[in-house]
């Protein structure tokens, strides 16, 4: 079987462009392997940028839909982090988040138990699950003792 000619870099850039949003620091990983010239890379992805079709906005609010209903605001911050991205882009995109904090851990603590812990383990083991999806003390307290809403409005 003969194989079609190799792509161009910016065919490759533009092929995982349309499968999803990346990051510039993504491209750069994924195109490297490809060229022996660091400097193409970095014009390809410079003349995508100009043309708005590499966007680190867009690719922030595609990370957030994407994990905003199973993970906090730490692990949804040190995903973003890992990308290199302007700090005010991040910030705008975690404040949003914070204000759907608590109703977002208890959807999903609801969605995976359901009912308020009866015994010291199942306690630890719900405020665990919830930890590690990367939401706060705070919220994990309160979303794990039960606390509603209307609860948690009247606390503020």
């Amino acid at each position: 079987m003969t194989r079609g000619p190799s792509l161009s870099l910016k065919g490759r850039a533009l092929k995982y462009l349309s499968a999803r949003e990346h990051s510039r620091v993504e491209l750069v990983r994924k195109l490297r392997p490809h060229t022996e010239d660091p400097s193409e890379i970095d014009r390809v992805l410079d003349d995508l940028e100009a043309r708005g079709w590499l966007s680190a906005e867009r690719f922030v609010e595609s990370v957030v839909h994407r994990k905003a209903a199973r993970y906090g605001m730490a692990r949804i911050r040190g995903e973003l982090n890992m990308h290199q991205l302007p700090d005010d882009t991040v910030r705008a995109a975690l404040s949003a988040l914070k204000d759907t904090e608590f109703r977002r851990a208890q959807d999903l603590w609801l969605r995976r138990y359901g009912q308020v812990a009866e015994t010291p383990q199942e306690l630890a083991k719900q405020m665990r699950f919830l930890a590690a999806r990367g939401f706060s003390g705070d919220v994990v307290r309160q979303v794990v003792r039960g606390a509603s809403d209307t609860e948690d409005a009247n606390e503020a």
